[in-house]
């Protein structure tokens, strides 16, 4: 099967906020909220507030919006003339600082983006894909950087679904990582596609979010575990939350990045360089 897609410019805040994506049982959903908030740079941080927890599928769907924003995407202005982009402008619900800068809007078919992160386009992803969207555009970014502030939604959405046409509009803090105007994370489409396990598609973006191509980077066994599972727990599902991971780190192997355990439940991750 044939991509277009070859990479994603993600934003590092996105990418190494704890618990921001993560592991979810069924029926967690109903309960939980989302509520994290990451600290970076001095006197930075951004926070994440959500009525629903965000999951690895939420994750995926976002990376390859992100990669299409590259090929299929346009700038929206803070004043909008056209229809369409005024109307997502509005949903992406912009305040403070964020009011004037631009953000980013992805024009494509679901189909495509299904595609493109390596999942048919059967009903049930779909489905999945469309809720993922509800989910995702009723998250509050708040960007905070000394005494100023930005607001927006993580993203605003527009679908039409006679056609499976869908217009998506990215925060301005990811629109700056996919225009090059601020560092950012790159995530490897191919990558992003082949693996085949939700704990291995969290563990690989906060990876490749402090992990640069062709360096190497140790941490350890729990550290692993908590990119996954935020939470501490008892010491039984501590057990099988190793074994999980374990099993994870081949999967990086799969994809070629280097794996050695330099001591007991500690690694040296080598990530490749084919950027």
């Amino acid at each position: 099967m044939d991509f277009d897609l070859t990479h994603a410019r993600h934003d590092p805040a996105h990418c190494l906020a704890p618990g921001l994506f993560r592991s979810l049982v069924k029926g967690e959903r109903k309960k939980a909220k989302l509520d994290v908030t990451y600290h970076y740079g001095e006197h930075e941080q951004a926070r994440f507030i959500g009525f629903e927890p965000l999951g690895a599928d939420d994750l995926r769907f976002l990376q390859g919006l992100i990669a299409l924003g590259g090929p299929e995407g346009f700038i929206v202005t803070p004043n909008p003339t056209s229809k369409k982009p005024k109307e997502l402008r509005q949903l992406l619900d912009p305040k403070f600082d964020a009011v004037h800068q631009n953000a980013l809007v992805v024009k494509t078919k679901i189909s495509s983006l299904l595609h493109e992160v390596g999942l048919s386009d059967g009903g049930k992803n779909i489905t999945a894909f469309k809720n993922s969207l509800l989910r995702m555009s009723n998250v509050t970014v708040v960007l905070t950087k000394g005494a100023r502030q930005a607001s927006s939604h993580l993203l605003s959405f527009a679908l039409d679904d006679d056609d499976g046409d869908m217009h998506v509009c990215l925060n301005p803090r990811i629109t700056e990582a996919i225009l090059g105007k601020r560092a950012h994370t790159m995530l490897l489409m191919d990558e992003v596609r082949n693996l085949k396990t939700n704990p291995a598609r969290l563990i690989h973006q906060r990876l490749c979010g402090w992990i640069n191509a062709s360096e190497l980077g140790r941490v350890q066994l729990d550290t692993l575990c908590e990119y996954v599972w935020p939470k501490s727990t008892n010491p039984n599902s501590m057990r099988r939350r190793r074994s999980k991971v374990r099993k994870t780190v081949i999967e990086l192997e799969n994809v070629g990045w280097t794996v050695n355990e330099y001591a007991q439940n500690k690694y040296e991750l080598t990530r490749p360089n084919r950027q």
